[in-house]
């Protein structure tokens, strides 16, 4: 009789190690679950942003509809006639050139060409649009659409809605505080420059590719 409750009583403990092992483990499991959720809680999920200011792409503009912002020397007076003026780069001291060299030298006879409040550089055969001035009839265009002296902000709202939503207002050396606009050169960020377009009295002024330091 002993001996059936000594089995008994055995039997009795073992069960009860196996109720509290079993209880562990649930408790385990669920504090490992809520850790699970807690993590999927607070992970960033990327979203696009759909308000960066949209991108000029040099190849989708055209000026006085016959250049793009590269070309050649010989096309200039085809274009634009005679320059007003030129000066050397060197002079001016720009802290970048459109045309430096790759190891970053910069050409000594590099200058700039001035034709109605526009200003071009000039390397060797090649000229490249720097500054745009929207004067004296000239025009750009873009996509398809004319832009020029007569083109409101409310006109380039259709066209570069966040831009024009970020605008803001900025000194220019001997023209005063006036708005503009930044708009990206490219649509993945390689670029650190920008393409900046100023306005005056709410129309359109002018044209200037920007690059840092």
């Amino acid at each position: 009789m002993k001996y059936a409750l000594f089995l008994l009583w055995i039997v009795l403990l073992q069960s009860c190690a196996k109720k509290q092992e079993v209880s562990q483990e649930s408790e385990n499991e669920v504090v490992t679950e809520t850790d699970t959720v807690k993590t999927v809680s607070t992970e960033k999920v990327p979203v696009e942003n759909d308000s960066l200011n949209e991108v000029m792409l040099v190849e989708d503009i055209n000026f006085n509809g016959k250049i793009n912002r590269f070309f050649r020397i010989a096309d200039f007076e085809k274009t634009f006639g005679k320059p007003d003026s030129t000066k050397l780069m060197s002079e001016e001291e720009p802290c970048s050139y459109v045309f430096e060299n790759p190891d970053g030298s910069k050409d000594k006879d590099d200058k700039y060409i001035y034709k109605n409040g526009s200003r071009f550089e000039n390397n060797k055969e090649k000229v490249a649009v720097d500054e745009f001035r929207f004067l004296n009839g000239n025009f750009i265009v873009y996509k398809g659409h004319r832009i020029d002296s007569k083109t409101t902000i409310s006109d380039l709202k259709k066209l570069f809605p966040n831009a024009i939503r970020n605008m803001d207002y900025i000194d220019v050396y001997q023209e005063g505080n006036l708005q503009y606009i930044q708009l990206r050169e490219d649509a993945n960020g390689i670029s650190d420059g920008h393409v900046r377009i100023f306005f005056k009295n709410n129309r359109i002024y002018f044209l200037h590719w920007w690059f840092p330091c």
